[in-house]
């Protein structure tokens, strides 16, 4: 009997929680990381990718990149990549490690509220291993979920000890944990409100409930009111920031939705939810808005049971407050996410379950055994009932999670699960296109376009892919339709202008090109780009100054000094062509192009040796290069070498017998 108390001792329990959750969603281990959003979160972004700096601390609290101000959030991906670099394995389980962290601070945060251990056990295996909570988990760009669920939750356990014993230090730490999980993520800003809930039941400081905690008893609910002044603040500029940073980066989307209709998507969405909860099947990374109106029908239905469950839960609230308090839980903290304010393109996102969840958990929890108690079912059959549900949502989470093993298996999923899915056919085209299967992802992409033919990135990847393929006319077309969507699509005017180009349209070109730089002026590529077209066409000191631009924003850019060099030299400006030619080289210095350069404008400019040195360190980076052999016997036979110069022959008949040829006719003295 001692063996079996010490079992279900809280610290046991929370042991074994912390153990399933991780060997359950430790496979996230050798997942991939995903061309949808962790490129702008992790792979693509430059300031994570330098790991903790202080450059990159000021950043994070004042950059608003994707359409967010989560400061913390971005720290905690630049520390991953301080310790693990990009290998993705060690950025998935840091989230694993959150949210078992998460699911034992849940327990603790429930029994000490409530004192009851196997139901606060059973609401946090729920939280644990749901198929629900899978995106959270296994998707890289949401550490926001679990790290502000962290902070969240650490708060909520700081707001039971402030109730046990009021006072301003407990309190100071329930606000600044709150602050630290709105710096994660803002769907925090309903916090507030959660802990009046949570006032009534289980802490009873509203009075008519018993407490479950010690403490000072109940409270008038005005003073409770005042008590959430400050965190009330904290959500209102929290909300604030979050509008601006959404707005900045476009992410309110502009689907022709009035509020009627959202509001008629957020009724679906409470009951889409409810049903995932209790059937969590066909879950998809994306769920796209019905391509027609939502029939009246389906809305008055939605309404109607969303009515009945509100009722239902109020007129028990004495009797059974977990119930009030679980709904109010579930739809309160869905309210930044339901689709009032439309942020993104999706109708509803599992993400967005992540702590809402929970209410719908405590009230199958607490509601559950009190009714099959009073039908007096055995309370073994109720723990066997429950322990086959942790059982089969088990399985159902372990296949979820290998839907998101990489990015193809997790789009090709999403379109097996759902219909009409536009965004779907854009990412898995664009994933396909970047693989070099440019006739599937055009395929995909067109699918795509034509359920959203207004989708201006489709248009986008479809002219990037013809392109690819060689279709330089439907290239063209396509790229301009994305610009008639979009008129300041940067990227879609690069792809343009060279597309131009390959038509030898270079006036048209050069348009798209400046167009680029006007819109991207801090864009060194665009600026490369712009000067190889001048190049190209002649106009060297506007390719000067474009390739001067360039290297001013980027002066690593080995490319960029490469071709600075050329219209240097194509100038006549033969010091300032050596230089750049010099700094490509150095960058570039297992780049034969670069020290050939070098070694003709030292040659142009009579510095033979320098231009053999230069030569020479071409031939060593790559032995195979014809051309730099060439110019090598060339010099050395011009420098009296007679030896290298036929040494460079010798190379040449096996790279280049005509070549050599040339060569050994240049080099041999006359009869």
């Amino acid at each position: 009997m001692k063996t079996m108390g010490h079992f279900r001792s809280p610290l046991t329990i929370a042991l074994l929680l912390a153990l399933a959750t991780l060997l359950v969603f430790a496979r996230v281990g050798g997942h991939e990381f995903l061309y949808y959003d962790d490129n702008l979160y992790v792979t693509e972004n430059p300031m994570v990718q330098d790991g903790l700096s202080w450059n990159g601390l000021a950043w994070s609290f004042t950059a608003m990149s994707a359409a967010n101000w989560h400061p913390l959030t971005w720290l905690s991906h630049m520390l991953d990549v301080q310790l693990f670099g990009l290998h993705p394995g060690g950025h998935h389980l840091v989230n694993v490690l959150f949210h078992a962290a998460n699911t034992v601070l849940l327990f603790l945060v429930l029994l000490r509220m409530t004192g009851a251990k196997r139901r606060s056990a059973f609401v946090a295996a729920l939280f644990a291993l749901h198929p629900l909570h899978v995106e959270s988990v296994a998707w890289v760009a949401e550490r926001k979920d679990v790290l502000s669920g962290f902070f969240g939750l650490l708060a909520l356990l700081a707001y039971v000890r402030y109730a046990e014993r009021p006072g301003i230090r407990r309190y100071a730490w329930v606000v600044f944990l709150f602050a630290l999980g709105l710096l994660c993520k803002p769907m925090m800003v309903t916090l507030p409100f959660l802990l009046l809930l949570l006032d009534y039941w289980p802490l009873g400081r509203m009075g008519g409930v018993l407490a479950s905690v010690p403490g000072p008893g109940p409270a008038p609910v005005p003073r409770l009111l005042v008590e959430k002044v400050p965190l009330l603040l904290l959500s209102a500029a929290s909300s604030v920031v979050t509008v601006v940073a959404q707005r900045r980066g476009e992410a309110m989307a502009d689907l022709s939705l009035g509020f009627g209709a959202r509001l008629s998507n957020a009724a679906i969405a409470y009951v889409r939810y409810l049903g995932k909860t209790f059937w969590p099947g066909s879950l998809s990374v994306f769920y796209p808005y019905p391509g027609s109106a939502i029939p009246v029908w389906q809305v008055a239905g939605a309404c109607l049971l969303l009515l009945l469950i509100t009722l239902f839960v109020l007129l028990r609230i004495r009797r059974s407050p977990w119930l009030a308090v679980g709904w109010f839980w579930f739809a309160g903290t869905l309210v930044p996410v339901i689709g009032l304010v439309q942020v993104g393109a999706q109708s509803i996102a599992d993400r967005y379950t992540y702590i809402p969840l929970t209410g719908i958990f405590i009230m199958v929890a607490w509601e559950v055994p009190e009714r099959l108690g009073r039908w007096r079912i055995r309370t073994q059959a109720v723990r066997a009932a429950s322990l086959l549900v942790i059982i089969v949502l088990t399985g159902l989470t372990w296949r979820q999670i290998g839907y998101w093993k990489d990015h193809e298996t997790l789009f090709r999923h999403a379109l097996s699960v759902t219909t009409d899915n536009c965004m779907a056919h854009v990412s898995l085209g664009d994933l396909l296109g970047r693989k070099g299967n440019a006739d599937e992802a055009i395929f995909h992409t067109r699918e795509a376009l034509r359920l959203c033919p207004k989708d201006e990135t489709a248009w986008y990847n479809l002219g990037v892919w013809e392109r690819e393929r060689g279709d330089l006319s439907n290239a063209a077309g396509a790229l301009e339709e994305a610009l008639r969507l979009k008129p300041g699509y940067a990227n879609a005017w690069s792809n343009l202008g060279a597309v131009y180009q390959a038509q030898g349209r270079m006036p048209e070109a050069a348009d798209a090109l400046l167009e680029v730089v006007r819109l991207a002026p801090d864009d060194a590529a665009a600026w490369f780009n712009l000067g190889s077209l001048y190049g190209k066409t002649g106009q060297l000191t506007e390719a000067i100054e474009a390739c001067r631009e360039a290297v001013r924003l980027k002066p690593d850019y080995a490319a960029a000094w490469n071709n600075l060099g050329i219209a240097y030299q194509g100038s006549g400006r033969i010091p300032e062509a050596t230089a750049a030619f010099r700094q490509a080289a150095q960058l570039r210095s297992d780049d034969p192009v670069a020290w050939y350069n070098l070694g003709m404008v030292y040659a142009r400019a009579g510095e033979l040796p320098e231009a053999v040195e230069a030569l020479n360190e071409a031939v060593r980076v790559r032995p195979g290069h014809a051309a730099s052999w060439y110019r090598l016997g060339l010099l050395n036979a011009e420098l009296g070498r007679q030896r290298e110069a036929l040494d460079a022959v010798q190379q040449l008949r096996t790279l280049d017998p005509g070549l050599a040829g040339d060569l050994l006719n240049q080099i041999s003295p006359s009869p």
